[in-house]
């Protein structure tokens, strides 16, 4: 898990599901890439996990913003957008 992003209401990670671990030894056998994002609102005490499209569309805006640096009222702005998905009471973090 990489923290991206925090500030006083949002924290942005980046996990990694099929991060190699350092005991499993290596197969031939191709891995399906997976990894999402983890949104935590933490004004509302709420996370939603994005995975999939929503994570791939959430990838092109980071990847957007390494080209063009955002003010971080941008970045709150376009984190808000996502706190309607997020239904999941954060209880460890």
């Amino acid at each position: 898990m990489n923290l991206l992003y925090e500030s006083e209401t949002f924290a942005v990670m980046h996990l990694l599901a099929n991060a190699p671990a350092q005991t499993t030894p290596a197969t031939s056998q191709p891995l399906l890439e997976r990894h999402g994002f983890e949104i935590v609102d933490k004004r509302s005490g709420k996370e939603v996990y994005l995975d999939g499209s929503w994570a791939e569309m959430f990838q092109q805006q980071i990847q957007a913003w390494q080209q063009h640096t955002p003010t971080q009222e941008e970045v709150e702005d376009t984190l808000e957008g996502y706190t309607g998905l997020a239904q999941q009471p954060v209880v460890v973090h």
